[in-house]
């Protein structure tokens, strides 16, 4: 059965979330770590993935040595720096992780573990959903699941598509015994879905607070990227009630030196905000689910 379009939720006035401590914010950065996990002729694909890297002005067919090497600084250099950047401050943050990329990154893997930061599955390989067949993609999903439980040492409680998710896509995550996803975008706010009888809580996600904007939506520096985030954090605090904040970032675009100076100043900004919660994906859809369970 399609999925039904829902164009209204909480209307004017939202739940109040109760947040920890009295904060308005809940605000989540996310690491997308997909280097190793991207289309690439060496990995039996037809071409190599491209998209999220600095560009070229000429089109490569077949196998891209100056993408992949792009896509290498990211778990060479970049995941680092942002390991640095958070954990010398002791704030945590979530990671989406591309299980072939968690595995091939064992040294981050670790890294992340030491670091208490909770991974949500960010599928097997970097590749869209829709369209897939659903025997593929529960295949997908379970070859997923497993890898970042062996990696991590406890499977994920979270997915996020790349994208976009099939019709079957949230149910498959149910069967699979997944807590959440994030393959939404329509809101600010934690919610519930009946999905076979159950109840499934979605935590979503969004892209326009998110560092590809580098890439494709003209953010140029890292005082740009800080002064961004920050407006749409005291646009927030400005409002009734309270809300969740999702910030994306990427190893390989974020962790540029003159991009990561902004998340930097954005860091200790948010950090001295008392009505800021900066906190992991887990810690919400836990908290909304003691707070806000269904029904």
């Amino acid at each position: 059965m399609p999925t039904r379009r829902v164009f209204e939720e909480y209307g004017p006035t939202p739940p109040d979330p109760r947040w920890p401590n009295g904060a308005r914010v809940a605000l989540n950065f996310v690491i997308n770590h997909e280097e190793g996990g991207e289309e690439s002729v060496p990995d039996g694909d037809p071409k190599s993935e491209a998209g999220l890297t600095e560009g070229s002005s000429a089109p490569v067919k077949g196998r891209d040595l100056a993408a992949e090497s792009m896509f290498a600084y990211g778990s060479r250099v970049g995941f680092w720096r942002l390991h640095r950047l958070f954990t010398e401050r002791g704030l945590p943050c979530t990671v989406f992780a591309v299980a072939r990329a968690l595995e091939r990154t064992p040294m981050c893997a670790a890294a992340i573990r030491a670091a208490g930061w909770d991974v949500a599955a960010h599928g097997w390989k970097w590749e869209m959903h829709a369209g897939m067949e659903e025997a593929v993609e529960r295949a997908r999903i379970a070859e997923a699941t497993g890898i970042i439980a062996r990696v991590m040492g406890a499977p994920p409680l979270g997915w996020y598509t790349r994208y976009a998710p099939s019709e079957h896509t949230r149910r498959l995550l149910v069967e699979a015994g997944y807590l959440y996803d994030s393959d939404a975008y329509d809101d600010e706010l934690p919610y519930w879905r009946e999905v076979n009888g159950r109840p499934h809580l979605v935590v979503p996600y969004n892209l326009a607070h998110n560092d590809v904007r580098f890439i494709r939506q003209g953010i140029t520096s890292g005082e740009e990227f800080f002064l961004y985030i920050k407006g749409a954090v005291e646009m927030l605090l400005s409002e009734p009630g309270g809300r969740m904040l999702s910030v994306g970032l990427h190893n390989r675009i974020i962790g540029q030196p003159g991009r990561a100076i902004g998340l930097a100043r954005l860091l200790d900004w948010a950090a001295a905000q008392p009505g800021v919660w900066v906190c992991r994906r887990e810690d919400i859809a836990r908290h909304w689910m003691r707070e806000h369970p269904p029904g």
